[in-house]
């Protein structure tokens, strides 16, 4: 059997299967791609939600342009690519066409570059906006696609620190020989003059790894510099210099968004990660060309017993080795592989614009998986489940696959109609034919863990006694008190193994931890994961099975004390109308006849007296 299956997520014969598919695309930015049934590209395109962009296409409003209603009948295939920022995928879109020039692209002939700021490899160096980047030990920084940004950042560096404009050759012989004397930009306090020695070389380079800091992002310190100084300003009523200093910093905010995967540094690498998950792994390769991505695919394996996710790195990149007859020197890896691969250089990056490729890459996998998840939930329902309870039970470490979880809840408004419930899900769904409704008969007032003692010591005694099925897993809904108060019920008193789980809340009543052992350890799993999503929908569903029973019983409570407030009707003779009526207000118009059915004729007519004088 194959252990590897090519992916690209919709391989479709029609459009409306396509359109049926794009449901599950993701919210993200990024880039789409198009392919005919030739697995040929027609069209590349950037997105700031990619499900929103994609599935326009689909949509009636395409009629009547020819062009565009042409190239949607030959989509065969749909790719995307997840990016960071819409910054991002401009720049990738704007490669990939360059690159393959798809049919329904607006071909680039004019090879237009974007502009760089470079910080020239030379004594004193300078700030120069160029569109080329040479190797020669200068130092760049982009590309921007807008040129208001690299304004900007050289005018905010210009009022930070005093760096030179001019061309000189500001060697230390040159201004030894006092070669040259100060200019215009010294004596409006733009520059401190090195050229005739007032500024040393030390003192400018140290202002000159501060630019490069802001430059490369960690802008942090001059953020806070420029916080300080507009609450300065405000402080001494300078409104206009502090509304100033907040568009310097909101720009510097902005700038921070500026594309981080584009990097002059890095020529042409492979990026290969691998994920594993239960009984599948998946795995995404990409290959940059110049700091700029250009290719990106997905893949799904069917890992065997033993594989590890060493192994199965190495199987992908020989499996690409294959598939693309080759691949770059150097391959960034998140790990190194079991096996060696000859010619090749594999790194392992820690920091920088490498790491951040990786990062890039495994959130391309997880944002795959997740849709792969969502659409094995459509297809294939029992599959979904059984795989997110498999994850359950690993996270856990049951000795079971728990098919069959039970949880409780209490409700009641300052001990009054004290009710409790149990909802029941089997598979992963819910199963409401066993879900229960419980009256709290032996406690008084509010007290939350006597009613999950009574409701819980209720619930199992009468399935052991009746030797009915018990469940694989409990969830008590809130922390650990609710938490022991259940164990000691199933431990200590009835002697039953059933594991025991808590949902506990935040500060804001949102469910965000699981409570699992005894003592009870918070289980570190994210809120995004299915799993943990799957036992969110059990607490919210008993939460609104409990909610209803008790606000109907308080309802019938309401009615019941208005109809024993007639003379002559007790508490039996008020539950028996409500049974055939159900509501009051059907009680009130029904007629003589009608209640006379339940109650005589003598108290039929007390009651239709009663209504009739309420209304008067």
């Amino acid at each position: 059997m194959e252990r590897i299956k090519y992916v690209t997520l919709y391989k479709l014969k029609t459009n409306e299967k396509i359109k049926n598919q794009v449901a599950l695309l993701p919210h993200s930015p990024g880039v789409y791609q198009f392919f005919n049934a030739e697995n040929k590209l027609i069209y590349v395109g950037k997105a700031k939600d990619l499900r929103k962009r994609v599935s326009s296409y689909f949509l009636s409003n395409i009629r009547g342009n020819v062009k565009l209603e042409a190239m949607v009948a030959m989509i065969n295939d749909v790719k995307y690519i997840v990016m960071e920022t819409e910054s991002d995928a401009f720049f990738l879109e704007n490669a990939l066409i360059k690159k393959y020039q798809p049919r329904y692209n607006i071909l680039l002939r004019d090879d237009k570059t974007y502009p760089w700021i470079c910080v020239r490899n030379e004594h004193f160096p300078r700030l120069l906006v160029v569109r080329k980047t040479p190797k020669d030990g200068s130092k760049y920084f982009g590309p921007y696609s807008d040129v208001s940004t690299i304004r900007f950042l050289l005018d905010l560096i210009k009022r930070l620190y005093s760096l030179r404009t001019c061309k000189l050759n500001l060697s230390q012989e040159k201004i030894a020989r006092g070669k040259y004397k100060t200019c215009l930009e010294y004596h409006i306090g733009n520059c401190k003059a090195p050229c005739i020695g007032k500024q040393t070389e030390d003192e400018y380079d140290l202002q000159i790894d501060q630019v490069l800091s802001i430059l490369k992002g960690d802008t942090q310190n001059v953020m806070q510099y420029l916080l300080n100084e507009m609450n300065n300003a405000a402080a001494d009523y300078r409104f206009e210099d502090a509304q100033l200093l907040k568009e310097r910093y909101n720009r510097l905010e902005a700038y921070r968004s500026k594309s981080i995967i584009v990097s002059s540094a890095i020529q042409t690498i492979d990026v290969i990660t691998v994920l594993i998950d239960e009984a599948t792994g998946f795995a995404n390769f990409m290959r940059v060309v110049k700091g700029v991505i250009v290719q990106s695919q997905t893949f799904e394996l069917n890992p065997g017993i033993e594989d590890t996710k060493e192994s199965l790195l190495s199987y992908v990149i020989v499996e690409m080795l294959n598939r693309l007859g080759e691949l770059s020197f150097e391959i960034v890896v998140p790990f190194l592989p079991d096996h060696e691969i000859p010619n090749h250089l594999f790194t392992v990056p820690r920091r920088g614009d490498k790491l951040t490729l990786v990062e890039l890459s495994f959130r391309n996998l997880k944002t795959y998986q997740f849709e792969r998840l969502k659409q094995m939930k459509a297809d294939d329902p029992d599959k979904y489940a059984n795989r997110v309870l498999s994850k359950l039970k690993n996270e856990l470490k049951l000795d079971v696959l728990p098919r069959h979880i039970e949880c409780f809840d209490n409700s009641n408004i300052q001990g009054t109609n004290a009710v409790a419930s149990c909802v029941v899900f089997k598979n992963g769904r819910p199963s409401k034919k066993d879900y229960r409704k419980y009256n709290i008969k032996t406690v008084t007032g509010a007290d939350d863990y006597a009613s999950m003692r009574e409701v819980v010591l209720r619930r199992y005694s009468r399935l052991v006694n009746e030797k009915m099925e018990l469940p694989d897993l409990i969830i008590a809904d809130g922390g650990r008190g609710q938490m022991e108060t259940v164990r000691k019920v199933i431990e200590d008193e009835l002697g039953l193994k059933i594991h025991v789980a808590g949902l506990a809340k935040n500060k804001r009543h949102k469910t965000n931890e699981l409570l699992f052992g005894y003592p009870p350890m918070r289980i570190g799993i994210k809120p995004t994961e299915p799993h943990f999503r799957l036992l969110v929908a059990i607490q919210d569903e008993v939460h609104r099975f409990a909610i209803e029973f008790h606000r109907n019983k308080r309802s019938k409570a309401m009615m019941n004390t208005q109809l024993t407030c007639i003379r002559g009707i007790g508490e039996k003779s008020a539950q028996k109308l409500l049974i055939k009526f159900k509501t009051l207000s059907k009680i009130q118009n029904a007629g003589i006849d009608e209640l006379s059915e339940i109650v005589g004729e003598r108290l039929a007519k007390t009651i239709s007296d009663y209504f009739v004088n309420k209304k008067s």
